[in-house]
């Protein structure tokens, strides 16, 4: 396992003392103890702030190629140390080895996509040859607005931190990281590896704080940029504190999938099961709810259930593991209260429903039908492995279904019918629309985000870097 370092992480350096009180992280399957990794306090924002100023008035000094040269150093030492990564996040976040191995693929390319992207951040020219304009040249540059803050998720600790931190680095920025307290481990060693790659001292700062402290950065006027990843609640209050930054919210979803006749039964049948449960569907763009016409409902269901059955559960080290443990012990009360208040009102188990093993928070993956639009496990993020099966009459009815949410963020389609096709994606309320995946298929150059509750603005690199910059006119 890679020997991660316990500590927080400011100008280019582990700060072993820090007045803030231990974070204790623990394995997700064994409850061993990881580290002791102690939070700045209110006393220490200061420097964080200050390191992260200093940072950006470095960052900006430097040219696309020696952007470039930062960032390609970065990925081979992340490759180098690929393995060691995998076991961190299997360990700190419970993620299945198998999903974690995809994680870091997934880093890489994302890297790989800020150093293509970091020589495409132009300009344009203006036509000013008519009017008063006449005779002048006019274009434009993009400009780094300022340092950026950063908070980012426990259930993609390595990939979706790099989806803020490889953007900043790219336009010209420095990034101050608010590790998430569940799984801080794998981004504190990456900071390591980004100083190693020669990063200007406080380019990249990570640091672990509690919700005071927290919230006392996100209102700080010194940072030009807020990208949140989380939930929506928490979200929406930090736009509110805000102030005047640019800020980017990427939070929860409710993701509905609609099956028509048309569709490849069981190919649906097998992605919507891998879609609701991989990673105890800790995902925001996890499966939640399926709905399905009905003169295909039957014989969709058989198969849907036959795949869930082949859903494993347990121990994320083991390569056929999908399944893994809840993350904490409040959420399993919350998933089982929701359930039980499902079933209080009518609703019927047709997989699942219980916890399999509670020392290590396993939880079955479970379906249910003959819900009501009023129930919790209905209306709000589940966030486990918990979806819904309802027959509906046709494809409108299922869109009209999806879009009875707040959130909007990801939805998937499974239909070879292309006025279908082209109506849900008219109609269908939502940040993308996934035809014949299910709502979880993500690759990270793509514009990621929702609307409705579900966020404001859009990840991946690209869209990114334009939310970090500035348009800066010049006319002469």
């Amino acid at each position: 396992m890679l020997p991660a370092q316990h500590f927080p992480f400011i100008g280019n350096q582990y700060r072993t003392q820090v007045s803030g009180l231990d974070l204790l992280v623990y394995h997700k399957h064994t409850n061993e103890l990881l580290a002791r990794i102690p939070q700045i306090g209110l006393n220490q924002v200061e420097e964080a702030i200050a390191s992260t100023i200093s940072g950006f008035q470095e960052m900006r000094k430097l040219d696309i190629s020696e952007r470039a040269a930062i960032l390609q150093k970065i990925r081979d030492l992340l490759d180098e140390r690929k393995e060691e990564f995998i076991q961190l996040i299997v360990a700190e976040a419970g993620k299945p080895i198998s999903f974690a191995r995809q994680e870091l693929d997934r880093c890489l390319l994302t890297i790989d996509t800020g150093i293509r992207e970091v020589w495409s951040l132009n300009g344009e020219q203006i036509p000013m040859n008519a009017g008063s304009g006449k005779g002048k040249i006019a274009f434009t540059q993009q400009f780094p607005t300022g340092p950026v803050l950063g908070i980012s998720p426990f259930n993609f600790p390595l990939n979706l931190a790099l989806h803020k931190i490889v953007p900043a680095l790219a336009v010209g920025t420095s990034i101050l990281l608010k590790a998430p307290p569940q799984a801080p481990l794998s981004v504190l060693g990456l900071a390591g590896l980004i100083a190693e790659a020669g990063a200007p001292a406080g380019a990249v700062n990570v640091i672990v704080c509690d919700i005071p402290v927290a919230e006392k950065l996100v209102s700080d006027s010194r940072f030009s940029v807020l990208s949140f990843t989380g939930s929506a609640r928490v979200g929406w209050h930090l736009k509110q504190i805000a102030g005047n930054k640019k800020v980017l919210l990427e939070l929860g979803g409710n993701a509905p999938v609609i099956v028509d006749e048309t569709a490849d039964l069981a190919e649906a049948a097998r992605q919507i099961a891998r879609g609701a449960f991989l990673f105890a569907g800790q995902i925001c763009i996890s499966t939640q709810r399926i709905y399905v016409v009905e003169s295909v409902a039957d014989e969709f269901r058989d198969l849907l259930l036959s795949e869930t059955s082949r859903i494993r559960s347990g121990d994320p080290s083991d390569e056929y593991t999908i399944n893994g443990p809840i993350i904490d012990a409040n959420t399993i009360q919350r998933i089982q209260e929701w359930l039980q208040e499902a079933n209080r009102s009518g609703a019927e188990i047709l997989a699942g429903g219980n916890l399999i093993d509670a020392e290590c928070r396993i939880f079955s993956p479970t379906i249910l039908t003959r819900t009501t639009p009023e129930m919790k496990l209905v209306k709000e993020e589940v966030f486990g492995p918990l979806a819904i099966f309802e027959i509906i009459r046709n494809l409108e009815q299922g869109v009209d279904l999806a879009n009875a949410s707040e959130y909007g963020l990801q939805c998937g389609v499974f239909t070879n019918h292309l006025e279908r096709i082209k109506y849900a994606y008219q109609k269908l309320e939502y940040g993308a629309v996934i035809i014949n995946s299910a709502p979880g298929f993500r690759v990270d150059q793509m514009p990621y985000g929702g609307i409705k509750s579900s966020g404001l603005g859009r990840e991946g690199i690209r869209y990114a870097m334009e939310a970090y910059t500035e348009k800066k006119l010049l006319v002469f």
